[in-house]
């Protein structure tokens, strides 16, 4: 674990291995350990940060802009000395990815975008959003996580990913998932942007995902020039941690096109 201060906050985060950089951007509500079994990989780099509000980095209360992630990974990146990578996100990590392809799109050598979506926030989306983030901050994480477990992982996830997700979102500071959701809720419609996209692309899916279902990630992959789509047989929102062998087969096929 490494800590280093950008933009007026401080950034905790993992960095191990040597190579061409992989950053890796994890979804709400969790930290940076939901990328467990993606840190160790041969001939790269993983960098794994908590974004702010998240895991040990600083919280900061309001609302917290997906660009405001963006420009922290940014400001990361070159901390670390690191000009070009691949970029991956999940969920609101995606979307978090999406917006580093807005905002700086010469440093991205490829793209991972798992469990997510490009278009702008419903109107009834983001009523819920603000709710929810009224919620949190009323009453903690631990009644809203229970809640959120059944539809984050598949029912036959492994009891120990179980736990270890649960955890993940108990943990995660009421005042920064509360200014990520506000924030989240305002997000852009992405979706005139995937057309540009020129580099490789891997679009994953869990089969049984009920957030960001298995009809999102075709109609990413489908804009996307390209792109590749992956669909993770019997795993829900976290592929990654759920069905890891499989993902990170997908994964390794996109960091071999990239090298090639």
């Amino acid at each position: 674990m490494s800590t280093i201060s950008v933009n007026g906050i401080t950034v905790d985060y993992t960095d191990t291995g040597t190579g061409p950089a992989l950053l890796l951007v994890h979804g709400h509500p969790f930290d940076r350990s939901m990328w467990t079994p993606q840190l160790t990989w041969p001939g790269w780099r993983v960098v794994a940060p908590d974004l702010r509000g998240y895991g040990a980095s600083t919280v900061v209360p309001g609302v917290t802009p997906l660009g405001d992630f963006a420009d922290d990974l940014a400001a990361l990146a070159d901390a670390l000395g690191i000009d070009r990578f691949v970029l991956g996100g999940l969920s609101m990590g995606g979307q978090v990815v999406l917006e580093c392809v807005r905002r700086f799109p010469s440093r991205i050598r490829g793209l991972l975008l798992a469990d997510t979506s490009a278009p702008a926030e419903t109107p009834q989306g983001k009523a819920s959003r603000n709710a929810i983030a009224d919620r949190v901050l009323r009453d903690g994480m631990a009644d809203h996580a229970a809640e959120l477990l059944p539809k984050m992982v598949a029912p036959d996830a492994d009891p120990q990913v179980k736990a270890h997700v649960l955890a993940m979102m108990r943990a995660a500071p009421p005042e920064g998932a509360a200014a990520a959701l506000r924030g989240r809720a305002e997000r852009p419609d992405y979706t005139d942007l995937l057309g540009a996209i020129q580099v490789p692309t891997l679009v994953v899916v869990g089969s049984a995902d009920e957030f960001t279902p298995v009809s999102e990630a075709v109609f990413l992959s489908d804009r996307v020039p390209g792109s590749t789509l992956a669909v993770i047989d019997g795993a829900g929102h976290l592929p990654n941690l759920e069905r890891p062998a499989e993902f990170n087969q997908a994964l390794a096929a996109l960091l071999g096109q990239v090298t090639a």
